[in-house]
């Protein structure tokens, strides 16, 4: 079964959610600092995968600067927002003020990243869900601890994670080998990287940054690497 490894993962953010959010509710006087200690983990983790493929960071610019563009465009921040506020309105007994956030910075922390590309891959051609399931340990942990300051937010993020694992699994499943391409994956991930250190600066509390609107710029930069895989051979040339 193709999709088992997507929907383990979507059960894990699941149970995890619903757990965070049965706990004790964190006091107030320690909200800050839990809070910017998972904004500067958040960070970490987005600066591991950005570095992971410094050889395209002109692709990476390129696309960043496209892809806001084109988020701004079709203004994918404030479409995400709605999602979040419909949501909260509906739990706002719950978790007032707190589900928008919660499920635009879960939706992206669980989505953005290597394990998600390559495992839904690895699932739809057949070659196991070991990825998928590593990736569902971790989602079950982020996910308690986000929830627990978030809400019901952070349950809502299961849709888009279980959307966009099986699309990519599907995708797989009917294309077959051709999404083998590490480069491209690499690239894609890197960029990836940089929204998730956005997501970081968002918790941190700093200048606020769209990251939804720069959503595109993932999908930009893996389209060039695999249209043109030696563009990042010109970065020499345009360095000088």
């Amino acid at each position: 079964m193709f999709l088992l490894g997507t929907l383990v993962n979507g059960l894990a953010v699941l149970v995890g959610s619903v757990l965070g959010m049965v706990l004790p509710r964190i006091p107030d006087r320690f909200h800050h600092t839990i809070m910017q200690g998972i904004g500067l983990t958040v960070i970490l983790i987005g600066l591991s995968m950005a570095l992971g493929d410094s050889a395209d960071i002109l692709i990476m610019i390129v696309s960043m600067a496209l892809g806001g563009l084109l988020g701004s465009w079709l203004d994918i921040e404030r479409k995400l927002d709605q999602v979040g506020v419909w949501a909260e309105r509906r739990f706002h007994r719950v978790a007032p003020g707190k589900t928008a956030e919660g499920f635009v910075t879960a939706s992206l922390i669980f989505c953005v990243g290597s394990m998600s590309i390559v495992g839904a891959i690895q699932s739809g051609l057949g070659a196991g869900n070991h990825t998928l399931f590593a990736k569902s340990e971790l989602d079950f942990v982020t996910s308690t601890v986000l929830a627990s300051t978030f809400g019901p937010g952070v349950l809502l993020a299961l849709v888009p994670v279980v959307v966009y694992e099986g699309f990519i699994a599907l995708f797989a499943h009917l294309v077959g080998a051709h999404l083998q391409n590490e480069a491209v994956i690499g690239c894609l991930t890197a960029t990836g990287g940089l929204l998730i250190m956005g997501i970081g600066i968002n918790i941190l509390g700093f200048k606020k940054v769209p990251v939804g609107n720069l959503l595109p710029a993932m999908f930009i930069a893996a389209f060039i690497k695999w249209g043109f895989p030696h563009i990042s051979a010109w970065l020499p040339v345009v360095g000088h």
